[in-house]
């Protein structure tokens, strides 16, 4: 890795990893090659990248302190307000360094999502995406079928957060980093897909492989309450008072862009479950 991303990587580490995310650099341009042109981030192709992911630890290192700390005004998404909270705090300690951010969620004004957080994931190495493609002879026929990322380590016990962009740091000698491929037969695969696609709610698709460690109980009763509920199990207003921003696996509102199967085979949102037990 390049001296100067190496720094910067543990720089943010530094702010990050101690409350439970990971963080992988990449290149725009691995990003914006596999989609059409409406989809690419507008940066020139060697612009420094990195992708924030949390593991199950984030919700005992950064959500319950964040709760219980006065650096919100009013929550309407506490996670996401969470995430926000420490992403920012990275580009305010280095103001010398341009950053910007683009959380998971962030949608342009015509509702094009602004990042495809599974794509992001797969080019940084962090996680692979598994898509029906990558699965010969798919038995599915005209079924949709969505994508998902599984981390060597955490399986599906992960989310993907956001994309931090470097402007004006280029770095093109910065080597590729394939994803782990950690599900790598044909029955694995469809074994995988159908869980993440069929039968989510059962959580079981996250163990595509044995993972280092696995949401907590007291974790996944707050990931599957629907997130308009989850201010009410909080206890810190009704259902009704803080409509949800997001889900781990949003409706689509995408049109398929007619461009070819393997872009239109990256863009995750129109290819995804319509609710999920959470990130």
């Amino acid at each position: 890795m390049e001296p100067r991303v190496a720094e910067l990587k543990q720089k943010i580490e530094d702010n990050l990893c101690p409350f439970g995310f990971e963080v992988y650099p990449f290149q725009v341009a691995w990003y914006n090659e596999l989609l059409p042109p409406a989809f690419h981030l507008p940066f020139p192709g060697p612009t420094l990248a990195f992708l924030v992911l949390s593991t199950p630890a984030m919700f005992d290192r950064a959500l319950k302190p964040f709760l219980k700390s006065c650096h919100f005004q009013t929550l309407r998404d506490p996670v996401d307000q969470c995430v926000s909270y420490h992403l920012r705090s990275v580009t305010e300690k280095f103001p010398e360094v341009h950053m910007e951010v683009i959380a998971d969620y962030e949608v342009h004004p015509n509702r094009r999502p602004k990042i495809l957080a599974q794509t992001a994931a797969h080019v940084a190495g962090a996680a692979y995406y598994y898509q029906r493609q990558d699965v010969d002879a798919d038995p599915w026929g005209t079924q949709h079928i969505a994508g998902v990322c599984i981390h060597p380590r955490f399986g599906g016990w992960f989310a993907i957060r956001g994309v931090m962009l470097l402007p004006g740091i280029e770095v093109p000698n910065l080597p590729p980093r394939k994803p782990p491929d950690c599900v790598p037969t044909r029955a694995g695969r469809i074994t995988l897909l159908e869980g993440f696609n069929f039968h989510w709610r059962d959580w079981t698709y996250r163990d595509a492989v044995t993972p280092e460690e696995r949401y907590s109980e007291e974790q996944k009763i707050y990931f599957s309450t629907p997130p308009a509920q989850r201010l009410a199990l909080l206890g810190l207003a009704q259902p009704s008072e803080h409509p949800s921003t997001t889900s781990e696996h949003p409706l689509s509102l995408l049109t398929k862009p007619q461009n070819s199967r393997r872009a239109r085979s990256w863009l995750s949102p129109s290819a995804s479950p319509p609710v999920s037990p959470g990130p």
